[in-house]
């Protein structure tokens, strides 16, 4: 494994994806979780004291939580650290948070959603807005809770971003519903910035479904490592006390959901592909990983710390519902292309919310390249070439602004020739190394 020093800048433009031209023999260490660093990063910003995040993902979206956090008052510093992705992160909190300011979010979900509360804590006016292709994301049901547990929002009657919170220096809190169906982000945006609320949070969820409930895990578990005891009474219900949170030091994992190209590649082009530090327990969704690729084929070891997947006897077609790691689906696609039979995906409605309509995006990517895949109302369905007897062909495959759709590209073009990402900056949101790491992978370094 590499112990090179990587960039923190992504390539941008089209990206002619490589060939597999033989079977892969690659270990990897992988940038560290950006689910796991933006909560950190929160948590932090409204501890007693300064917080240490050690190994954090240096990207797009997590830049855009510190610059935010920044805005509010929040020192950030960046200080050596033994990651070759960058530096530690060093979090004096600011108490109370500076008014006047404009918080950024980009195109990052969590940052939209995890900020807008902390801006009830300014003392003064703070401006919530984003990149233009992220304006549309849903953000009503957040409004709508923020304004019943006391914030003042002024969304211009629009119930999207932008919006002007005018922060008078606490949030009282309380009791509320919440319809979080198209995004778990919401509870865990609320659940983060509970224990600074004036009598705490009791939270009921109250729509049909909902999704990605790893990454609430993943929340509660964060909470709890500060000291703050989250009581779950029912499913989709929710109790924060007020109080302090505990200043810590934290290792932040590697990003598991980001390691799913690497290793679907071995089931791809053969051989096998080891990533190091994978966690014996994680809250992410990536770490369902390991189970899935075993069941569409792949062979799945662990040893040392690290997770290997080597390619088996061919890659199988699977029905599955991803709803609680619905992250995964653009890699999963990309493998199900070349499958030996069709494979159906559910339970992802909420995945048309996302950086882009990746239901319609994967569909449409997929077609683009003589294959077959069909849009369902909560999920996709690929028939593969080895079912409809066509063969795969050059193309562009286009990123929409999503990097999960960029990789997965990457992944189809190992074994399809001529396929090129249109757009592959589009990585830097969450893995600005990811063309490194590929052709160290295939051994073009």
């Amino acid at each position: 494994m590499s112990s090179r020093a990587y960039s923190p800048e992504a390539p941008q433009g089209e990206y002619a994806a490589p060939v597999a031209d033989a079977p892969l023999n690659a270990a990897l260490a992988i940038p560290g979780s950006k689910s796991l660093t933006n909560r950190e990063l929160i948590l932090a910003a409204l501890a007693e004291g300064p917080s240490r995040l050690i190994a954090p993902l240096q990207s797009d979206d997590s830049r855009r939580m510190v610059e935010g956090l920044r805005s509010l008052g929040v020192v950030v510093e960046e200080v050596p650290g033994e990651s070759p992705f960058g530096p530690d992160l060093l979090v004096h909190p600011a108490s109370p948070f500076t008014g006047g300011a404009t918080v950024d979010c980009g195109q990052a979900g969590t940052v939209m959603r995890f900020l807008a509360p902390l801006a009830g804590f300014a003392s003064g006016d703070v401006l919530v807005t984003a990149h233009e292709s992220a304006l549309h994301r849903p953000m009503a049901e957040m409004i709508r809770a923020m304004r019943d547990l006391g914030v003042d929002i002024d969304d211009g009657g629009h119930w999207s971003l932008p919006f002007t919170v005018r922060g008078h220096g606490h949030v009282r809190g309380g009791e509320i519903s919440i319809d979080a169906s198209v995004s778990s982000q919401f509870v865990s945006g609320l659940l983060l910035a509970a224990p600074r609320f004036d009598v705490g949070l009791h939270l009921r969820h109250v729509g049909a479904r909902l999704p990605s409930v790893p990454h609430i895990d993943m929340t509660v578990e964060a909470l709890a490592r500060r000291g703050v005891h989250v009581e779950r009474p029912a499913a989709g219900e929710w109790i924060v006390p007020a109080g302090s949170l505990r200043a810590k030091d934290i290792a932040i994992e590697p990003d598991l959901s980001n390691a799913a190209p690497f290793l679907a590649a071995a089931m791809v082009a053969g051989g096998s592909v080891t990533v190091a530090g994978w966690p014996p327990h994680s809250t992410q969704p990536g770490a369902q990983l390991a189970d899935i690729l075993q069941l569409m084929g792949g062979r799945v070891s662990r040893r040392g710390g690290a997770l290997t997947v080597a390619a088996g006897r061919g890659i199988h077609g699977v029905e599955l519902d991803l709803s609680a790691v619905s992250e995964l689906t653009p890699t999963l696609v990309g493998l199900a292309v070349f499958a030996d039979s069709p494979t159906t995906f559910h339970g992802i409605a909420h995945i048309r919310g996302h950086e882009t309509d990746r239901i319609a995006a994967l569909a449409a990517n997929v077609t683009a390249l003589g294959g077959s895949a069909e849009e369902l109302p909560d999920g996709i369905r690929v028939i593969p070439p080895a079912v409809t007897g066509k063969k795969l062909t050059s193309g562009t495959w286009r990123a929409h602004h999503d990097h999960r759709m960029a990789t997965t590209g990457a992944l189809i073009g190992l074994c399809v020739p001529g396929v090129v990402v249109d757009e592959i900056g589009t990585t830097a949101k969450t893995l600005p190394q990811f063309t490194q790491l590929w052709d160290e992978m295939l051994g073009g370094r």
